[in-house]
């Protein structure tokens, strides 16, 4: 397939981060724990529920949809099939899904966890000498999202790190690298199946996705670690906008406070509360290029409270940062089925969309013919 040329990115300017020295929100939270105020750059919403979307019942919670990974590698033939079935209905109804029987140590997940608090609790001069200064540096640490170009800033703290197909990570605090490669490497074998389960689901060969977007020998994955300290007036504040996610899938697991809300496709809002040592999974905008819009990416959000902090550790995975991503081409149809989506390199969108703010799928829409 000839790929086009997006003349938006052409004209996009260098994306280096110029952040403004920011109290980390780990650090105005404690410091302000007798203040029942945010400061008014972190107001994101009027506080009148009336002006955001419906929060649907919490009985909705029930019906994310659950995958098997053991039946997906080790299942008989017709196991096999009704989880790739059970997992394509969920790429393309929610897109959005939890993972159970995935093999990943719950014991890993909690050291894991418990090592990004290690991370947090670390001085601030520490954890400067990871900010980075571009937006495709290996390490970064920071607050908010993106606070060069944003209006609102959001309520979280975050640390992110690439760590494959080259591991990346803080040397501080000790043996935390080390328990995050092994989650990792356990997280990207799980992600690998289910790529290739979203492959066949596709009505493709196992192997087609990963041979196209070259995924298991140098496909990104990146570690991120959330940090959503208590905030004093958790309705006017978020901790991260709605938007959707670059890359394939993305995995999370999270230390049992709740915060994460999922948008359905008729704009309703639900809240996820994951099942006891299962793994949460979200479609990014990569899949819903590769599949030409069948599976569309996962609209979410973090949203706050005041007693408890959230820790959330979130791992995409993508393409080869050199791949340009179209449509599946055995998924085009002149006529039918055109292609939806201008081809882009993988790089080149990752640093558009760390560079820009978040805001729903803006930065999808800009690859949209």
């Amino acid at each position: 397939m000839a790929t086009a040329t997006n003349p938006v990115v052409t004209q996009y300017s260098p994306t280096t981060v110029q952040q403004p020295k920011l109290t980390s929100i780990k650090k105005l939270a404690e410091s302000s724990s007798e203040i029942s105020f945010i400061p008014s750059a972190y107001k994101y919403k009027s506080g009148n529920p009336q002006d955001e979307a419906i929060l649907l019942d919490d009985d909705e919670e029930a019906k994310i949809p659950i995958v098997d990974f053991s039946l997906l590698t080790s299942g008989t033939p017709e196991q096999r099939s009704k989880a790739i079935s059970d997992l394509g209905k969920a790429c393309e109804d929610l897109g959005f899904f939890m993972v159970i029987n995935h093999g990943i140590p719950e014991e890993l997940m909690k050291e894991v966890l418990d090592g990004c608090i290690r991370f947090y609790d670390l001085s601030e001069e520490e954890k400067h000498e990871y900010e980075g200064k571009h937006v495709l540096d290996p390490i970064r640490c920071g607050t908010s999202f993106n606070t060069s170009v944003e209006n609102v800033l959001y309520w979280r703290d975050f640390l992110k790190v690439f760590v494959y197909p080259e591991f990346h990570f803080p040397n501080k605090p000790a043996g935390f690298s080390e328990l995050s490669s092994q989650f990792c490497k356990k997280s990207r074998e799980v992600t690998w199946e289910l790529l290739k389960g979203v492959s066949e689901s596709l009505g493709l060969e196992a192997d087609y996705l990963d041979k196209a977007l070259n995924v298991e020998s140098e496909g990104l994955q990146i570690f991120i670690a959330n940090l959503y300290p208590p905030c004093p007036q958790p309705e006017l504040a978020l901790g991260m906008p709605p938007h959707s996610d670059h890359g394939l899938l993305t995995l999370l697991i999270q230390n049992g406070i709740t915060g994460l809300q999922v948008q359905r496709r008729n704009g309703k809002w639900v809240n996820v509360n994951a099942i006891p040592n299962s793994l949460l999974f979200n479609t990014g905008d990569h899949l819903e290029i590769f599949s030409n819009g069948k599976y569309r990416s996962n609209i979410h959000r973090a949203v706050l409270n005041n007693n408890a902090t959230r820790i959330s550790v979130v791992v995409p995975i993508g393409p080869s940062l050199n791949v340009v991503v179209n449509p599946a081409s055995q998924l085009v149809e002149t006529g039918n089925h055109p292609p939806a989506y201008v081809g882009m390199k993988y790089k080149d969108y990752l640093e558009l969309h760390q560079s820009s703010r978040l805001d729903g799928k803006s930065i999808l829409d800009r690859v949209r013919l």
